[in-house]
């Protein structure tokens, strides 16, 4: 039994190079968070890289192409659109509306590590893939979307009426509600219809500590950071 769990844990282990990537993030933390919990924006840059788009990728034999769409200039709302550049143009794509995680203060659509893993989602699937943020914001997203008037955006292969909404951490919470308000507002829609949601370890809180929390309170959470400075970080302000 203990040769298993031996093994198990040697599976289990992250690669060197994202250990290193997570204890280096949760360092910049203690930099760009203040003590009363809101975020040094200026610091939190030199940490958060940003890709520029419209822009090529290539994504082993796929070449995915990414564009930004204002939504409501009056809000500065925008999402990214990742799109494959598949074989088969004729092929119908699903739709992917994607939400980052963040502890609902940190990151965008055009974050480094963002941009990179939609743009392997879109060319391993293969998928389109919207990217927005927020929980108003990410419902009047998917109202963009939908909108005949707006069909444009998309490639001509992509199959509304096949969507997908999905996020990790704090952005699984935002894919969950939104998901939910959709559905209580279903009417609304009239072209997009949400067949799935995908909850990348999603973040769910409550005003008081469930038992399991109490429990593992002092847990450490993916070996680089224990259960009191995630809470600390998911309750900061913006």
């Amino acid at each position: 039994m203990a040769d298993n769990n031996t093994n198990t844990k040697q599976q289990n282990k992250l690669p060197f190079k994202t250990r290193l990537q997570l204890q280096t993030f949760a360092l910049a933390k203690l930099l760009y968070i203040r003590r009363d919990g809101t975020i040094n924006r200026r610091l939190l840059n030199l940490f958060d890289l940003k890709n520029t788009a419209p822009a090529t990728k290539r994504i082993d034999t796929i070449k995915v192409s990414t564009s930004d769409v204002l939504i409501d200039p009056s809000r500065n709302l925008w999402l990214r659109l990742f799109v494959p550049n598949t074989t088969n143009p004729s092929n119908k794509l699903p739709l992917i509306v994607y939400f980052h995680g963040g502890g609902f203060n940190t990151f965008g659509p055009n974050s480094k590590c963002y941009d990179e893993l939609c743009c392997h989602l879109a060319a391993k699937v293969p998928a389109v893939i919207a990217y927005p943020c927020q929980y108003d914001d990410c419902y009047s997203a998917i109202k963009f979307i939908d909108d005949q008037n707006n069909c444009t955006i998309l490639p001509p292969n992509t199959d509304i009426k096949n969507c997908f909404v999905a996020g990790d951490s704090a952005g699984g919470n935002i894919a969950h509600h939104v998901t939910f308000r959709a559905h209580q507002n279903s009417h609304e829609f009239e072209n997009m219809k949400i067949i799935g949601v995908l909850l990348v370890q999603p973040f769910f809180g409550g005003e008081e500590r469930t038992e399991s929390e109490l429990r593992l309170k002092k847990a450490p959470v993916n070996v680089w950071m224990d259960s009191e400075v995630v809470e600390d970080v998911f309750a900061g302000g913006c």
